[in-house]
């Protein structure tokens, strides 16, 4: 019987594909996949560190895709949630995706399968309250700048509407859960890593690093949403359906009038 394998990797993406690559070609007795920062030492487990290689990564990204569009989304998504012990159960995964010659790897009788799929729809609908609810507030330095904070590391998902929405302004959406960034600069995107002592969201105080017309606008904006609203037809109970109260601190249109 071979002796099981704790693999740790760096928690990026690119590094867990790396750790499955690894776990396939040495054909590995698997005990566990875990980001090298949430590392706990099992029994009867020996540890293994797995660096990062992209081109190992993309071999198993085609293997997936090419197996099916709708997995390689459902591996993607569903490890952006998050949720404590996703590797291994990716990892079954794909395992089940990779040794089934007969299209029953999206059987959703199979209990894997069926929660994979349930945590991609949770991040796919995070993914676009997201892309609804962003606010961006224009700062001092001409940048439009926005927080979020989203219950899944859904910002590298959200990068593309934006770029394309506004290909021609510069941006930063910063995750304050998770103090990264994606700033575009009208050419490309990054990540950044930002140290922000002030979280700036729908304060009634006005911030230094903001333009003075950015408040003159969200003003105005807060005025208009106010006139637009019929007390008669107001169903906060929907309201709130459609726009739960942990996006308003973040919504121009919820900020009270500087």
């Amino acid at each position: 019987m071979n002796a099981s394998t704790t693999l740790v990797y760096d928690g990026s993406f690119n590094g867990f594909l790396t750790a499955v690559f690894v776990a396939f070609d040495e054909k590995i007795n698997v005990a566990d996949i875990q980001k090298n920062h949430q590392t706990q030492s099992g029994l009867f487990s020996e540890t293994e560190t797995v660096f990062t290689h992209v081109e190992k990564a993309k071999r198993v990204w085609n293997g997936i895709r090419n197996k099916s569009h709708n997995a390689i989304s459902n591996v993607y998504f569903a490890f952006l949630s998050e949720t404590e012990g996703i590797e291994l159960l990716l990892y079954n995964y794909i395992q089940k995706l990779m040794r089934d010659k007969n299209g029953k790897y999206m059987d959703y009788s199979d209990s894997t399968v069926l929660y994979i799929a349930q945590l991609a729809k949770k991040v796919g609908r995070e993914k676009h309250r997201m892309e609804a609810f962003v606010r961006f507030q224009l700062t001092k330095d001409g940048i439009y700048f926005a927080n979020i904070e989203p219950d899944f590391d859904v910002l590298p998902l959200i990068s593309k509407h934006f770029r394309d929405r506004y290909a021609d302004q510069k941006w930063l959406i910063y995750d304050v859960k998770r103090s990264y960034g994606i700033y575009y600069d009208l050419d490309h995107m990054e990540m950044v890593s930002l140290n922000l002592k002030d979280i700036h969201h729908n304060r009634t105080v006005k911030s230094a690093a903001f333009a003075d017309e950015e408040y003159e606008y969200q003003t105005l904006w807060n005025d208009y949403f106010k006139s637009t609203n019929i007390a008669s037809r107001i169903n906060p109970k929907l309201h709130v359906q459609h726009v739960p109260k942990r996006y308003w601190k973040y919504l121009s249109e919820k900020k009270e009038a500087v």
